[in-house]
């Protein structure tokens, strides 16, 4: 007898899982007739329907993270990226400025080093400085 379908919906009525219900052998054809929650709720009550205890562990234990190669993070120093991007942008800048005219020779040769010691942190402060020397 196939009672799947029973067994599921003494599992949504009841509150546990299909693992847990245990139908009673003799009362099999009253379990076959019960149709509604309400009916399914009297057959528990009768004892035609039970619940199975839970088995297993009760608590999770928790383990604590191993610090391996795989766990380790640090902090990656991206200072040489910062000042290959600012380089290269002041450079393009500087290029433009001479291609223009708007600076000589000279000062293009002295902001290019200047560039490569880093004393300039933005675009804004080159041309701020670059206004200063005018």
């Amino acid at each position: 007898m196939q009672l799947s379908k029973k067994k599921e919906l003494a599992s949504k009525v009841l509150k546990v899982g299909k693992g847990r219900i245990i139908f009673v052998e003799e009362n099999l054809s009253e379990i076959k007739e019960a149709i509604t929650r309400q009916d399914i709720l009297d057959l528990c009550k009768s004892g035609a329907i039970q619940v199975a205890k839970i088995k297993g562990r009760k608590r999770v234990i928790h383990r604590k993270n191993k610090r391996r190669t795989g766990k380790i993070k640090k902090n990656v120093n991206n200072t040489k990226q910062e000042y290959v991007i600012i380089t290269r942008k002041l450079r393009k800048f500087l290029k433009h400025l001479l291609k223009k005219n708007q600076i000589n020779k000279e000062d293009y040769r002295n902001s290019r080093k200047m560039i490569k010691a880093r004393k300039f942190k933005s675009k804004r402060h080159l041309k701020e400085s670059l206004e200063e020397s005018k």
